[in-house]
């Protein structure tokens, strides 16, 4: 797609104004993923192949390349089980989104069995964007299917995320255990119109993921059914 079609298409959905004017990095985004207990091989499979075929959505990739973004992948479980498997990868052109799409896609879990330590996964992740200070948006994308039960609570890092200027989105699904949509708005989600998706199920995992990322690279005004949004926290 062309620098006009681009516009055009990002006019239409409030957004083409950001991303002309996008600085040298418009965007660091943390992608966080839940591999505690709860989630098996078959889900821990579709979920980095979910983030895979979203990165290379057309119009997620060019919103990454235009932007200039900076994209790191962290596991995370229980406490004191958090891992960065991606590091930084700089989306300089669309080679660069292919590469990181590749690498996602065949990189193995870290843990099994293992608690959901939602806070430290934030912690952890808030972290890591001391490494890529020229960013001038800071995200931390977390996806899971239950609430914490272990370690600090989601709420008690808001605090430093607000302190550090990071939003904090969220891809929820549903099955593991009831009313965590409603866990993850009152509790993880932060930060000025930070908003949260919901896969009823990890087969609608990776269209969520695909309507996630292209929300949060391209920053748009608009909300779709099934999506939740926080105006100010």
């Amino acid at each position: 797609m062309g620098r006009a079609l681009w516009c055009l298409w990002l006019a239409m959905n409030g957004a083409c104004g950001a991303a002309v004017s996008a600085a040298a990095c418009e965007v660091a985004l943390v992608l966080a993923v839940d591999v505690s207990g709860s989630v098996d091989e078959t889900e821990y499979r579709i979920q980095m192949q979910g983030l895979a075929d979203g990165l290379r959505d057309g119009a997620v990739s060019e919103a990454l390349v235009v932007g200039e973004a900076a994209v790191l992948v962290l596991q995370w479980t229980g406490t004191s089980r958090q891992r960065v498997v991606v590091p930084w990868q700089r989306m300089t052109d669309f080679d660069a989104v292919e590469a990181l799409a590749a690498r996602i896609e065949t990189t193995p879990r870290v843990w099994r069995n293992f608690s959901t330590a939602i806070g430290e996964a934030l912690e952890v992740g808030a972290a890591q964007f001391r490494d890529v200070p020229e960013c001038r948006r800071r995200v931390i994308d977390v996806s899971g299917d239950g609430s914490s039960n272990e370690g600090p609570g989601p709420r008690n890092v808001h605090g430093l995320l607000r302190q550090e200027g990071i939003v904090v989105n969220a891809l929820v699904i549903e099955g593991a255990e009831p009313r965590v949509t409603e866990y993850f708005w009152e509790n993880v989600i932060h930060g000025p119109g930070a908003f949260v998706i919901t896969a009823d199920d990890y087969a609608e995992y990776p269209a969520r993921m695909r309507r996630k990322l292209l929300r949060e690279v391209t920053k748009p005004i608009s909300k779709a059914p099934g999506d939740s949004f926080a105006p100010h926290l």
